[in-house]
């Protein structure tokens, strides 16, 4: 038995689970705002500890942005609660938002990080057996996936990174623009191709810069 891979744009699989902070529905959790889904293999592992402290110091700049956090760690809630004191002691942050308890493998299953025919439960199972429950999944007030990305154990996750394609799509939601490479919020945008001359002239009255007549560069809109 296989699931059907999961891409951008698609709707965000809605699940019922219990986490620290009691049981949710995704989609009525996410209610509409944004949120961010990001994933682990297992309770009390070092790079997990570090990457659930630094989101839980950086939750406010989220919350600014109209966006919940929730993590996910193949192990119950119970777990999850004693992990949160080592998180606190080593990393300086208690942590705020839910840890969803995925000891059935169901959330894992339902997001194609694990195979959808995988045996078992969490029990027994090593974070090398869960290896590939190492995603982030960023969904919009729609319910869609506007973004996937996956890292290996070894790798900590850049959340500022994350944070600033956050604040990208929003931006880009918003205006009929695209941000270049390496963009920060404040510097110039891209005219999105969508758009033709005329109607970004209604759009952008000051003008833009053109070095190829596909390449229009403006200011960010405010």
């Amino acid at each position: 038995m296989t699931s059907n891979p999961l891409r951008i744009n698609d709707i965000a699989p809605n699940f019922k689970a219990k986490t620290t902070r009691g049981e949710i529905d995704f989609h009525q959790w996410i209610g509409d705002g944004w949120a961010i889904l990001f994933s682990h293999p297992k309770d009390f592992t070092p790079v997990c500890t570090t990457e659930l402290g630094y989101m839980a110091k950086i939750e406010s700049e989220f919350a600014k942005r109209n966006t919940k956090l929730i993590g996910l760690s193949v192990d119950s809630v119970e777990d999850h609660q004693k992990w949160s004191k080592d998180i606190e002691e080593t990393q300086g942050q208690r942590i705020q938002y839910p840890m969803i308890g995925d000891s059935d493998l169901a959330v894992s299953k339902l997001y194609n990080m694990l195979p959808a025919d995988e045996p078992g439960t969490a029990e027994g199972r090593t974070a090398v057996n869960n290896q590939t429950v190492r995603s982030v999944f960023i969904v919009g007030p729609d319910k869609r996936i506007k973004l996937m990305l996956s890292y290996p154990m070894t790798t900590g996750r850049n959340f500022d990174e994350i944070l600033r394609v956050l604040d990208s799509m929003q931006l880009t939601s918003k205006h009929k623009v695209a941000t270049p490479a390496n963009w920060k919020p404040g510097e110039d945008v891209i005219i999105a191709a969508s758009v033709k001359d005329d109607d970004a002239k209604k759009m952008f009255p000051d003008g833009w810069k053109a070095p190829k007549p596909y390449l229009r560069i403006v200011p960010q809109p405010r």
